[in-house]
């Protein structure tokens, strides 16, 4: 049992180690191309008809700011044209009902596409939008996001470098960073994305991904790779790699930002990390077979391999919270000496994820050390959302089929706006809460443990796991038991109107 255990635990921190190690190969690539410099466009002198697409579901916090954002973009009126592809249930749909007409009294050619079956979720949207596009190019924007009105400018031109060139993405922007520490940690993972991963790919020529929003396509290549499909969750990574194995160029662009609304409260994040991760699994196994096959070099291959298989991690996260516990016992009694010390090794593994994300905030931000801090609370976070991605990443393997369910958005800016008690908010405690919470004690044991056998260079992992499933369990419950107090309150005030 001792012998089995080890085993599992050495070959979870293997895993674990492989694909940390891979932020030394990102911060290589990173110091070896960063002094690259982007030459400056000249703006066509014929400017070509661009289509914006924007899938909404749901919507009513945040449709009128973004509709009204969009048609502040500085671009010619008449080589505009705007579709709201809107798939939603609720009132959502009288309000950009009323907000077109205006435009529309504006001059703007904007149209409202309302589906009532929701076939295909976004890929289906977007794909029944491009039909009735009429834009030689398309761009893309959630309805969290606030584009910035130079976005037009800043992107079309490179286009016309380069007649390959089939997408350009930018750079996400935070409007909420500041209004919790759950915002906060999540522009430090965004960060490292975008301004390690994805700027440091492009450069280095490795293929990178559009993230479903921020970015302009040009039209021809989204038909060319197959066009939008729903068979993953994922529709954006799908198409992207499709697009490049086709033989289609993508250009990122670090410093052309794109605002966007972070998810203020946990059931949001829950739900966009469990689609993402979901998604990029589910897109792995239909494309990885593709990308071997095709004659990318070896180190496109396995660079696309890490980029596409890298939520494999969760599992052997959460077997490594499980096991910190009896390997204190095991480690106690004696007679395995040279296996933790042989152990100790993967501890380099945090280093490379620490330096990948130290000179994503140093590249672009003054205040980075500030910043840094919440790096600890980031591998936290990242260790709290094992349950929660794993059954992504399980569902994603065995082939089980989910409906894509959208990211609630509250129009969360300032300190003092609140989600709570607005619609979308998800009120059923979902089962993995409790898992979450289990674990949390459990950690808790482990840290117990590992003071009474004075294991002291244990104590920081048990703590991250801790602190990660308490925060993860805790917020979510907090949640939903406010809500249940609030339904408690009205039954309450209604009965005693009705009894006077």
């Amino acid at each position: 049992m001792t012998d089995t255990i080890l085993t599992i635990y050495f070959v979870s921190l293997l895993i674990l180690f492989v694909f940390g190690s891979h932020g030394f190969v990102m911060v290589y690539h990173y110091f070896k191309h960063r002094n690259d410099k982007e030459n400056p466009l000249a703006i066509p002198k014929e400017f070509p008809i661009v289509t914006i697409q924007l899938p909404i579901f749901n919507e009513r916090y945040v449709v009128p700011r973004l509709i009204d954002s969009v048609c502040e973009i500085e671009y010619p009126i008449n080589k505009l044209e705007i579709q709201i592809l809107d798939d939603s249930t609720d009132d959502t749909f009288i309000l950009v009902e009323n907000i077109v007409k205006e435009k529309q009294k504006l001059g703007f050619d904007i149209k409202h596409i309302h589906r009532t079956n929701r076939s295909g979720f976004k890929a289906g949207a977007l794909k029944e939008g491009l039909v009735k596009s009429k834009g030689e190019f398309v761009a893309i924007f959630d309805a969290d996001f606030v584009p910035n009105k130079n976005f037009l400018m800043e992107t079309i031109p490179y286009f016309f470098s380069d007649k390959n060139i089939g997408m350009v993405q930018t750079r996400w922007e935070h409007l909420n960073e500041n209004y919790s520490v759950l915002t906060r940690v999540q522009s430090l993972a965004l960060d490292g994305h975008f301004v390690i991963e994805q700027n440091v790919r492009n450069k280095a020529g490795f293929f990178i991904n559009f993230n479903g929003t921020g970015g302009v396509w040009r039209k021809s290549c989204i038909e060319d790779a197959g066009n939008w499909q729903a068979d993953t969750l994922t529709e954006d990574l799908d198409l992207s790699y499709r697009a490049q194995l086709r033989g289609w160029k993508f250009k990122f662009l670090r410093d052309v930002t794109s605002p966007a609304e972070l998810p203020a409260e946990i059931n949001a994040l829950k739900s966009q990390q469990f689609r993402w991760t979901k998604g990029a699994i589910e897109t792995a196994i239909k494309l990885l077979p593709m990308v071997w096959k095709s004659k990318l070099s070896i180190k496109k291959k396995v660079h696309s391999t890490f980029h596409l298989t890298n939520n494999f991690v969760f599992p052997f996260i959460l077997v490594a919270a499980i096991l910190n516990l009896p390997l204190m016992f095991i480690k106690h009694y004696g007679g395995y000496e040279s296996y933790f010390q042989m152990m100790s090794i993967f501890i380099f593994a945090f280093i490379g994820s620490f330096l990948f994300y130290l000179f994503s905030q140093k590249d672009i931000y003054t205040d980075w050390r500030r910043r840094i801090y919440f790096f600890p609370l980031f591998m936290a976070g990242s260790m709290g959302f094992a349950v929660n991605n794993t059954r992504a990443v399980l569902e994603g393997l065995f082939g089980i089929k989910s409906e894509f369910v959208r990211t609630p958005k509250y129009s969360i800016k300032e300190k003092n706006d609140s989600w709570k008690n607005k619609q979308y908010t998800v009120k059923k405690i979902h089962w993995t809460v409790w898992v979450e919470f289990s674990l949390a004690i459990y950690c808790f044991i482990g840290i117990l443990t590992s003071i009474y056998f004075l294991e002291l260079a244990s104590i920081p992992f048990q703590l991250l796991f801790f602190i990660g499933f308490a925060f993860m369990s805790y917020q979510s419950l907090r949640l939903a038991f406010a809500e249940r107090i609030i339904l408690l309150r009205a039954r309450f005030q209604r009965a005693d109107v009705v009894s006077a």
